[in-house]
């Protein structure tokens, strides 16, 4: 093997290289350190004659057997400077290491090895070299444009000269997860050496990934965008960690002070604006939306203000308890008010049941771009909750339901989707969200991303942000489980925190009876509610002699959904019939023989045109 410097036009893709292709490659992120500084690294040639694009002189022709990337980048920068008037008049000349001419198997090998062997470095590889960069007074724009990064990314690598050097040679042997790094870049020098105390103590146990944060701020962690106030103006200690935009008050009672007196001045202009009274609601009590009765103003209407112990204060406006409404109009004479009857499930179980099955809806949605791209455009069209847009919250009040979610089948899906898409708009694919993520591409750069993605990402794409921006608990949820034909029973299984749920006796006896059996529910109909949930896990689970009960999934999880007893309060029950009324509607509408005025045609629905995905109109339809 020799070394030499060959011209451009003397080269040609061999098709022995791993990469050839007749498409030109993606070479967007390497073209900036192409265009800086060239090609460094010697691509791999052998002598071949090519039946085209001969030179004139008849020099040797060398084909690439690794490398083919690099070609490429190194002629687009060569045609650039020549369009710019700033090339030579001979062509660029590329470093080569010359192989002898063997055959296609020896070309093969060497292609496979020298592109399997290519190793991205590490975050703290990227410091040092970074580092040096900047002690010879490079700044992070030029860092930034010479290896094709976002400015954003480069100043996070950078970040890591805040921890202590042995934490990151901790994070460099992956002995330390980005997790707890991300959340010890918030901590000062002595927590750090206090944290690597306890990793070093046989007997202690140092707190990793979100116990760390906790135990950095001694167990309650408030996030700046809680406040009523502003954060900035108020001169309250922020800590933020600098991998990302999370920032908290470092000294919680600090915060509830300012908090109190935020709310205070809103309480002031709230009893101006007419309302009958402000009711603060302390950390430890809640607000239950079926408690309480919507009421305007001219009625007597109170405004309350739910305090949460992660700082958030969740404001009710024109609300009275069902007392007073009772007694209000009883005074006011009406009559025949119905009875009020406690709901089947209360409010958590319904979050509960939501949840889960938005992520198995969106999670199932995946493999149906179409489908998600209609609904995308009704969105877009009559608007929803959460079109700003910005995606779905997925808040959920407990932190046993929370983990019971990040445990699912379905968010572990959409996540591993949602992080390709993140990656493939070279953006962090460690960002919680696609929509509105501060580390996105700024428009104009997405957009020109986007023009190269084929037709196949973008559907990706569009799955994806439609997921994230699905309202959880809607008819929208419903109507994609009903035309999706989701079965619940591959996204979803039992687990405690939906046992704990379950207190109503009434429906664990209904439950006991469905899982197993009429005889054993009859046996224990007097049982308590805790030795219910026992049995009721026994036979879920398949313990204490048990037959486990596969697949089994409630009633108001599954599409469609129904209720046990007929008290009502299904959320999902709820928002089926609103589902199916609508598409009713719809099916009224298309039996008009009459088109719309103005409007063209549909296509027949029963014909056999396909729309452009490949999907037939009737298929995403689904009947009351």
């Amino acid at each position: 093997m020799k070394l030499d410097f060959i011209p451009l036009d003397r080269l040609c893709i061999s098709k022995a290289n791993m990469r050839w292709s007749r498409k030109a490659p993606d070479i967007s992120d390497i073209m900036p350190t192409v265009r800086r500084r060239g090609v460094i690294q010697p691509i791999i040639v052998r002598p071949c004659r090519c039946e085209a694009d001969e030179p004139a002189n008849d020099a040797p022709i060398y084909e690439i057997i690794a490398g083919s990337r690099r070609f490429h980048a190194a002629c687009a920068a060569w045609q650039e400077k020549r369009a710019a008037g700033e090339a030579d008049s001979e062509c660029a000349a590329l470093p080569c290491a010359i192989l002898e001419a063997g055959d296609d198997a020896d070309a093969i090998e060497a292609s496979l090895i020298e592109n399997a062997a290519r190793r991205d470095p590490s975050e703290v590889a990227q410091w040092e070299a970074f580092t040096r960069l900047v002690k010879e007074g490079r700044g992070v724009d030029y860092i930034a444009a010479t290896f094709g990064l976002p400015d954003i990314a480069v100043r996070r690598i950078l970040a890591l000269g805040n921890l202590l050097p042995r934490i990151r040679q901790l994070y460099d042997r992956e002995a330390v997860d980005r997790p707890t790094v991300r959340h010890l870049t918030m901590a000062s020098k002595g927590q750090q050496r206090a944290w690597l105390a306890l990793l070093d103590d046989e007997d202690g146990s140092a707190p990793t990934g979100h116990q760390l944060k906790a135990w950095l701020f001694g167990g309650q962690s408030i996030p700046v965008r809680h406040a009523l106030f502003d954060a900035q103006a108020s001169g309250l200690a922020i800590v933020a960690d600098l991998f990302g935009d999370d920032a908290y008050f470092a000294d919680a009672a600090l915060f509830w002070d300012a908090q109190h007196a935020a709310i205070a001045a809103r309480r002031e202009a709230w009893l101006e604006a007419g309302w009958s009274d402000v009711v603060i609601i302390p950390v430890n009590e809640h607000f239950s939306v079926w408690e309480y009765e919507k009421a305007p103003k001219r009625k007597g209407g109170r405004v309350y203000v739910d305090l949460r112990s992660n700082g958030e204060a969740v404001i009710h406006e024109g609300y009275l308890s069902r007392k007073e409404a009772r007694q209000k109009a009883a005074r006011q004479g009406e009559a025949g008010r119905p009875r009020v009857v406690r709901p089947e499930l209360t409010s958590t179980l319904n979050i509960y049941v939501d949840l889960h099955r938005h992520v198995a809806v969106r999670a199932a949605l995946l493999d149906r771009p179409g489908i998600a791209l209609r609904l995308m455009l009704a969105h877009a069209v009559a608007g929803s909750s959460l079109w700003s847009i910005r995606p779905e919250p997925q808040a959920a009040r407990h932190e046993d339901v929370a983990q019971s979610l990040a445990a699912s089948r379905g968010e572990a899906l959409f996540n591993e989707r949602r992080r390709a898409v993140l990656a493939l708009l070279c953006a962090d694919p460690d960002d919680a969200h696609l929509l509105g993520g501060h580390g996105a591409p700024d428009l104009v750069t997405l957009f020109h991303r986007m023009l190269d993605l084929p037709d196949a990402a973008l559907m990706d794409i569009v799955a994806v942000v439609m997921g994230e921006s699905l309202a959880s608990g809607s008819a929208a949820v419903e109507a994609l489980g009903l035309v999706l034909g989701l079965d619940m029973g591959q996204w979803w299984e039992s687990d405690d925190a939906f046992l704990a749920l379950l207190r109503d006796r009434e429906l664990l006896g209904a439950l006991l009876a469905e899982v197993a059996g009429e005889a054993v529910a009859a046996a224990n109909v007097k049982e308590k509610a805790r030795t219910q949930r026992r049995i009721l896990g026994d036979h879920l689970r398949g313990e204490n002699g048990r037959r486990a009960r596969a697949g089994w999934v409630p009633r108001w999880m599954a599409f469609p959904p129904s209720a046990y007893t007929a008290r009502g309060g299904v959320g999902s029950v709820s928002v089926h019939e609103a589902a199916c009324a609508a598409a009713s509607a719809a099916e009224d509408r298309e039996d008009d023989p009459v088109p719309p005025q103005g409007g063209a045609a549909l296509p027949d629905p029963d014909g056999e045109e396909r729309d452009a995905l490949g999907h037939r109109a009737e298929q995403d339809r689904f009947a009351a």
